[in-house]
């Protein structure tokens, strides 16, 4: 059982959120509970909760686990606000899913498709 933190540290900035709540919205995006989160990652409810509720601290090997179970990054959980990469949103599944067809194609058609959805983005970025 993770121990609970004693250190009085300054709070690090993770956009108005503190690092549990980031973990808790996260989990909430990926449509998961706390039973299911804790499943994944081999702990039970109970540990979810508090790290969420920021009384217990992850250490560098839960971060990769909490990581690893909610499918995102390192830097989408642990970089401090202001250093997130692009919009901080994942591409949709449904985008996901056209990108795995379009990579299946062969070259040529791949080559193809891809200039149609240029010149189709060039279009709409005029409007």
């Amino acid at each position: 059982m993770p121990r609970i933190s004693k250190l009085n540290l300054p709070p690090i900035d993770f956009g108005g959120e503190t690092l549990g709540q980031r973990v808790a919205r996260i989990r909430r995006e990926r449509g998961f509970t706390q039973v299911d989160l804790a499943e994944k990652i081999g702990l039970i409810q109970n540990i979810v909760s508090a790290i969420e509720r920021d009384r217990l601290k992850l250490s560098a090997e839960m971060a990769v686990r909490f990581a690893a179970a909610l499918d995102i990054g390192m830097d989408e959980l642990l970089k401090p606000a202001g250093e997130k990469a692009r919009n901080g949103r994942k591409p949709s599944r449904k985008v996901l899913r056209r990108l795995e067809q379009i990579e299946a194609l062969p070259p040529v058609k791949q080559t193809t498709l891809l200039r149609t959805i240029d010149t189709f983005l060039k279009g709409a970025a005029v409007r």
